[in-house]
């Protein structure tokens, strides 16, 4: 089952896709948006879509440390919402407390990036963590 990864942001979405076992993700785009003037960038995703053969979506839900909701977590819950409705797929989230700062120690220590190309990648690589992190888990628990 082929899966998107979304990071969702205010001003970006960075996408994932799994491979068609679910096993890795792959950073593929980041794509635009400006949730401000209510454009969601949602005509690229469906391109994206039908270009990967996606069967469902794994939307990062950025919790509280202490494991409740705010504006960022609800913001990303109402995106899913319009995933939804568009393309009346599975939608699942992923916790990704932690995620952006994880991708940003990887490329500094891993890729030695600098500070201006990390921007261009950050998302992509958060969204990529996000769904490996859920295909991990996910294999973990149909494993046992």
């Amino acid at each position: 089952m082929k899966l998107m990864g979304l990071d969702v942001g205010s001003k970006t979405v960075g996408i994932a896709v799994s491979d068609a076992f679910g096993w890795t993700s792959q950073g593929i785009e980041i794509i635009p948006i400006d949730e401000e003037n209510a454009v969601f960038g949602l005509d690229r995703v469906k391109e994206l879509v039908i270009e990967h053969g996606i069967q469902g979506f794994v939307v990062g839900l950025p919790k509280n440390m202490n494991n409740s909701l705010g504006p960022r977590a609800e913001a990303s819950k109402a995106y899913a919402d319009k995933l939804t409705k568009l393309f009346n797929l599975p939608v699942d989230f992923e916790d990704e407390r932690l995620t952006t700062v994880e991708a940003e120690r990887m490329l500094v220590e891993q890729a030695d990036v600098s500070r201006k190309k990390r921007k261009k990648v950050i998302d992509k690589l958060a969204a990529s963590l996000i769904l490996q992190n859920y295909l991990d888990r996910h294999g973990k628990l149909t494993q046992g």
